[in-house]
């Protein structure tokens, strides 16, 4: 079978080169053609030895998930769905704004941690996403968007996606080791060159692996929280009983010994009546007093069965107030391609759930 070149970080790709023969300035060469210039064709690679070319040709690919639909939404937001073979789908995200390009991207096929309000973790889990099916998602949406551009204003985009934040479909951290070498070629020079403060990587608390990347891969670290508390947080974020808030606290507080930012995001979902409440505010504040921080509050989006309601504006407005009285920086994200169930949660794909995690929840409903 033949390799897929986008599996490769450039080290790996470069002692590739050298079991064909190859030296290591070939590597680069081919790795600038595939990852700036978005060239899958060896044969359009100009400055490569036609001979070289002709190996590749027989025994390499450069070959992205394809694609199955693109969906566009009246804000400006796109989101792709890619084919990753015997019925699963995972979904990436672009959302435009004034000063960025963000790429939402997605690390597996469903999600195994169960957080009780995600569209994606009711969808129960597959498998882990290969490292050409991370980056495949930017080399896609990177190379769609610059001949977007050139078709419509005659100017090639130079970097449509400024950012990339690794909180679409699964959890980053449990897939641990292809998401490392997928951020590594995002920020190679060689290749997409983004700065460490514009990937982030968000979790939901998998402890030892946030040790290990502020040891391997420190790029900025977004913590999806969404309780004060220990009762609360076990039920909505299932991963708590075992990485419990103080030693996640804890592990935020060592991570910003190596991390590129000198705070830590802490995304909040808000949900009615459940964790929105005056005391959830004034417990959260109380919770993250040694951990400089800011938070990203999140009006819940609804997707079918949820159980969960939208907060109102008024109880918003009021737990953002008490965040920022207690000294905090706070953002509320503003939804964005909800139209195309493109927003924060509503991620959904298409699972062929291996786990058993959805028989096993539907049982739990029933009883």
């Amino acid at each position: 079978m033949p390799q897929n070149l986008l599996d490769f970080d450039l080290p790996g790709l470069t002692a590739w080169f050298g079991e064909l023969g190859e030296k290591p300035f070939r590597a680069r060469q081919v790795y600038r053609w595939i990852h700036q210039e978005g060239v899958s064709d060896f044969a359009q690679m100009t400055d490569i030895a036609k001979s070289l070319r002709e190996k590749l040709q027989q025994q390499a690919v450069v070959q992205a998930p394809a694609i199955k639909f693109l969906h566009g939404s009246a804000d400006g937001t796109r989101k792709w769905l890619f084919d990753v073979g015997v019925g699963n789908g995972i979904e990436t995200v672009f959302i435009p704004e004034d000063d960025r390009g963000t790429l939402c991207v997605s690390s597996q096929v469903g999600c195994a941690l169960e957080c009780s309000f995600c569209s994606t973790g009711r969808q129960g889990f597959n498998r882990n996403l290969s490292v050409a099916e991370i980056v495949g998602q930017l080399w896609v949406a990177q190379h769609a968007l610059k001949a977007e551009a050139n078709r419509t204003t005659g100017e090639t985009a130079e970097r449509p996606v400024s950012n990339v934040v690794m909180m679409g479909m699964g959890e980053p951290l449990a897939n641990f080791d292809n998401v490392v070498t997928a951020l590594g070629i995002m920020l190679d020079d060689h290749a997409y060159g983004l700065s460490r403060r514009r990937v982030t990587v968000s979790t939901s608390g998998l402890v030892p692996a946030m040790d290990r990347l502020a040891e391997r891969c420190p790029v900025a670290l977004a913590v999806s929280l969404h309780a004060p508390n220990d009762a609360l947080r076990d039920r909505l974020v299932p991963i708590n009983r075992k990485y419990p808030l103080a030693e996640l606290m804890a592990a935020c507080r060592r991570y910003l010994v190596h991390a590129p930012r000198d705070f830590i995001t802490f995304e909040y979902v808000l949900l009615a009546g459940v964790n929105d409440q005056p005391a959830h505010a004034r417990a959260l504040a109380e919770l993250a007093r040694d951990v400089p921080c800011k938070f990203n509050l999140i009006p819940f989006n609804p997707f079918p069965d949820a159980g969960y309601e939208k907060p109102g504006g008024e109880a918003m407005r009021v737990f953002r107030e008490i965040l920022q009285g207690a000294g905090y920086v706070v953002t509320t994200r503003r939804t964005r391609g909800d139209d195309i169930d493109a927003a924060c949660g509503q991620l959904a794909g298409q699972v062929a759930d291996r786990s058993g995690r959805v028989i096993k929840r539907l049982h739990r409903e029933a009883a």
